[in-house]
């Protein structure tokens, strides 16, 4: 008797030890959905609709279905592409804007059975889905929100009849899906079965977002559904492809206006860069960018996608931060991605798969200031190489600034250190250094504000060394921390930056030393007999450059290609002072607080093809064009407008913005009118300007 007593006295304690030991969760957590769409780290959105044909980056809803007709589509290839750079799914935008249907849907006669691909017997959705089932990538769907074509929208009977029924759709026949992709744009102009008017909306009640969420969750249980207020992934409140270097997984999303309940499109955006420190939401962000200068395809960007290693740059500072990655790709009008942009996507595959090939920290020795409980089995060091991100280190209660000393045993070179935590029990550390044992004492060489699920530290140099520390120097609560990686990115060729001056004069540097620098200005692509840059040269009509850089065995670097308008040495502003607008330096710009016009004198009689706009970079939005008139004059007495339209996300994409005329015009002057703004009372614009080549 006395046996069994102490036996179930021990059995006893040892729960108890397991239970005063089990580390308590902190803060909101993820739901399971969320954790995989976390460790999807990277996908891509494809834009492939009828802004690709009709040059626009938001179709108005007008557009003829039998315009709707790719030589070429080919799924595979797309979905290869992103493949190849090492993302793990696709958004397909199913429906943008302008109401047209990629898929035959019942909902609405704009939709791709009207058109002439395959005989209206295509679906793109559906070539889409086997791709993806075919190269073992995820996939998900944006159906956008606003339809400028239906004439229900505004009613309640859209989001009813049309705008859930199509979810319904996409849900129903191209699952399962890992997201579902709901975008901010809503209301303004459009068609509207052809009214031809703006329509408005309440947008923090017209959609009915609970009941529409309703249908995904029911549908779709495993998607993450993305929006400005998520509920599972929250837009990253820029378009740029970068988080906040402090950044939190935790959000509280508010609108804009007091008293209102936040919704997309309708929400302080800008707060969802670094998030919300303890937020009432598990609500991690993702950060979206085009590969290109605009969504969908336009042959005027050709040579000026993103270089691979703009794109790794973007990796460290999206999915290095602890968000994910949505770069947006977009096939031209024969239906497939460019050959430039799939040797980059490629590129940039590559260099990752090279740099995260080798934990430089395997077969390291760990040593830890504390261990939960002393229970290495539990909460040990040796969790944090095991490739898993929820099993891990963990430190006592009271323990919330250990330390970890990591003895390589050799001396290794590496300049990228990776942290993460085990999410699962929440967002904990809110500040960590890094040191390395560097002649014969600790020298720091990192710091970050906040860990997550992701921290990827990429330091500025390489550091060889034997012994690495990590120091926790703010955490709240003991932490949780599941790996620890050295890894090595290797060198490369850096690609040279072109600049010009007001004067017309242009400069082509690098950021590292180079054997040579080459370049063209007739369009080619430069090679190592193209002439060397070796001083400033003039080009005061403008044209495009395009550069290379050598190293001492003629091996070239990616190419930097830069389009500029006529020099605008000779220009003036016509009344009151605005020459911030012409002085060639895009981080300066004139807002007027009333006038709507720019009005330039160009000094000369000039043929003009296109003009440009490019908005202020401040991430303001007053004085911001979004509907835009150009005139010109011979006289600045007499004007003829020449061309007028939108510029399409302007507010969320503030990238320059060209138009290029339906015919040359001769003239001196010309004139910019702000038609409507995103916001305030008068036009601003960091460089307006024109192209006579």
């Amino acid at each position: 008797m006395r046996k069994s007593l102490i036996a179930i006295a021990l059995v006893a304690a040892g729960l108890n030890v397991s239970a005063q030991y089990a580390l308590k969760p902190y803060g909101v957590l993820p739901k399971q959905r969320q954790l995989n769409w976390q460790e999807t780290d990277m996908y891509c959105i494809v834009h492939f609709s009828m802004a690709t044909y009709t040059d626009k980056e938001w179709g108005y809803g007008d557009e003829e279905p039998g315009i709707f007709n790719p030589k070429s589509f080919n799924a595979m290839q797309i979905v290869g592409a992103a493949k190849a750079g090492g993302f793990k799914g696709i958004v397909v935008v199913a429906k943008h804007h302008d109401g047209f249907c990629l898929w035959p849907t019942k909902t609405t006669n704009h939709n791709i059975s009207k058109s002439p691909y395959k005989n209206g017997k295509g679906d793109i959705l559906k070539e889409y889905q086997l791709a993806c089932q075919k190269l073992g990538m995820k996939m998900a769907v944006y159906c956008s929100p606003w339809d400028r074509n239906n004439a229900l929208y505004g009613k309640p009977e859209y989001v009813t009849k049309v705008y859930r029924e199509q979810l319904k759709e996409l849900y129903s026949n191209y699952g399962p899906l890992f997201m579902s992709w709901h975008d901010g744009a809503n209301g303004g102009d459009g068609y509207y079965g052809g009214t031809r008017e703006a329509r408005k909306i309440d947008r923090s009640t017209y959609y009915g977002w609970d009941t529409t969420w309703g249908i995904t969750r029911k549908m779709q249980p495993g998607a993450s559904i993305f929006g400005d207020v998520g509920p599972d992934v929250r837009w990253v409140g820029n378009e740029e492809g970068h988080a906040g270097e402090t950044y939190w997984a935790t959000y509280t999303p508010h609108a804009p206006e007091e008293g209102k309940v936040p919704a997309n499109g309708f929400v302080k955006d800008y707060e969802g860069t670094e998030g919300t420190r303890n937020g009432k939401f598990w609500m991690p962000a993702e950060c979206d960018v085009p590969l290109r200068r605009g969504w969908f395809y336009h042959q005027s960007q050709d040579g000026q996608s993103k270089s691979a290693y703009n794109l790794v740059d973007l990796y460290y500072k999206s999915v290095g931060r602890g968000a994910c990655l949505d770069l947006g790709l977009s096939p031209d009008k024969d239906g497939l991605i460019t050959n430039e942009d799939v040797n980059i996507l490629k590129q940039f595959g590559g260099i990752l798969k090279q740099t995260f090939a080798v934990n430089l920290a395997k077969g390291a020795s760990f040593k830890a200031s504390n261990i939960r409980g002393n229970n290495s089995t539990k909460f040990g060091t040796s969790f944090l190489i095991d490739n898993s991100r929820y099993t891990y280190w963990a430190t006592n209660d009271k323990v919330t600034k250990p330390t970890l000393e990591v003895d390589l045993h050799l001396a290794k070179t590496f300049n990228i250190i990776r942290l993460r935590e085990n999410i699962k029990l929440g967002q904990r550390i809110e500040g960590a250094a890094f040191d390395a044992w560097i002649d014969g004492g600790w020298k720091e060489i990192a710091t970050v504000p906040s860990v997550g699920a992701n921290r990827l530290v990429r330091l500025p140099y390489n550091i060889t060394t034997s012994k690495v520390r990590l120091r926790i120097t703010k955490s709240p609560v003991a932490v949780a921390i599941s790996d620890f990686g050295l890894f090595k990115e290797p060198v490369h060729l850096v690609a040279p930056i072109i600049n010009r001056n007001k004067l017309g004069e242009v400069a082509i540097t690098t950021e590292a030393p180079v054997g040579s620098i080459r370049y063209t200005t007739d369009g080619t692509l430069p090679t190592a007999t193209s002439p060397a840059f070796i001083k400033p040269f003039m080009l005061a009509e403008g044209g495009e450059i395009k550069a290379i850089s050598l190293d001492g065995n003629n091996k070239p670097s990616e190419v930097s290609t830069q389009a500029f308008g006529l020099s605008k040495s000779k220009w003036q502003v016509i009344g009151d002072d605005a020459k911030k607008a012409i002085d060639d330096d895009a981080n300066t710009f004139v807002a007027k607080s009333t006038s709507s016009e720019l009005v330039v004198d160009l000094g000369a009689d000039y043929t003009i093809k296109t003009f440009l706009y490019l908005p202020r970079r401040d991430k303001q939005t007053d004085g911001l064009v979004s509907g835009y008139s150009w005139a010109v004059s011979n006289d600045g007495t007499t004007w003829q407008t020449v061309a007028d339209g939108e510029f399409s996300n302007i507010k969320s994409n503030p990238i320059e913005q060209l138009v290029p005329l339906k015919a040359a015009v001769k003239a001196r002057y010309f004139k910019l009118t702000a038609v409507k703004l995103i916001s305030g009372t008068g036009i601003s614009a960091a460089e307006i300007g024109v192209q006579v080549k």
